[in-house]
């Protein structure tokens, strides 16, 4: 079961259907983040063009199929390489350059970049287990989210990581990830924390955000292995069916590899 921020950031599906064409790591790569996406989705279903936010948004494989879609987006991200990577996708795709604007920066830095109620939709994935204070920066992207604007969280989960560890045979350090109140399995440890789901909403309600759904996402990509889904020739749709059909099931979503959850500032 792979466990890094990164790989949350994969370039999405737009339907679980689409994951049965292109190369077969892209294919696995869709099947991954297609309930992701399709939550995503249903927040961009608007008449009009949404201001979009996304934290950590690296390379753009969620900014630059939303800034296609028609809504404006912008990326704060810490990394300098990532944000060139990221200019060049979207110039390759022929995204205008008044659509997506890519600024160096971090979650806690935010108001340094974003106008305070300026945002429909912040995207946080994959940034809270690196975060120095999670509350602190969900309370900033509060201060930036519109009244009945949304933030989509993906955060990695304490349970599949205690699962991943024993099934790789490191049962000590499935025993640190599951009594450390951080959920980490060690100084080697590339994360600074997991989260189970009441952490995340309880870190999301501290921020004065409602928790409007959440989702188990890849409870199964992670543990099948690479081949035999590459190996069947609707292996790659099959799995994001079955991915779609269990991530509102809560005995399935408590070993996701990702939480994912959805918050919307209610307008006061």
């Amino acid at each position: 079961m792979a466990d890094s921020a990164a790989s949350a950031t994969a370039a999405p599906a737009a339907s679980a259907g689409s994951a049965g064409s292109g190369p077969a790591p892209a294919r696995r790569g869709q099947a991954r983040t297609a309930v992701l996406w399709q939550a995503v989705s249903a927040v961009l279903d608007a008449p009009t063009p949404r201001d979009v936010l996304d934290v950590g948004g690296g390379t753009g494989g969620f900014a630059v199929p939303i800034a296609e879609l028609g809504h404006r987006v912008t990326v704060v991200d810490p990394s300098p390489d990532a944000l060139a990577a990221l200019e060049r996708r979207a110039a390759e795709a022929g995204v205008p350059k008044d659509a997506l604007r890519a600024v160096q920066g971090d979650l806690a830095g935010l108001l340094e970049h974003v106008e305070p109620g300026s945002v429909d939709l912040v995207l946080c994935h994959g940034v809270l287990e690196m975060a120095d204070d999670p509350a602190v920066g969900l309370a900033v992207v509060a201060d930036v989210l519109r009244p009945g604007g949304v933030v989509s969280v993906l955060a990695a989960n304490r349970t599949a990581a205690v699962v991943a560890r024993a099934l790789g045979g490191h049962f000590a350090e499935a025993r640190r990830a599951l009594a450390d109140p951080r959920g980490r399995f060690g100084a080697q440890d590339p994360l600074a924390a997991r989260f189970d789901e009441e952490q995340l909403s309880r870190l999301l309600a501290d921020a004065g955000l409602t928790v409007q759904s959440v989702h188990g996402v890849r409870v199964f990509t992670d543990l099948v292995p690479g081949a035999l889904v590459d190996t069947e020739p609707h292996g790659a749709a099959d799995l994001a069916a079955l991915e779609a059909a269990v991530a509102d099931r809560p005995e399935f979503r408590a070993v996701a590899g990702r939480l994912h959850l959805l918050a919307r500032k209610i307008a006061s």
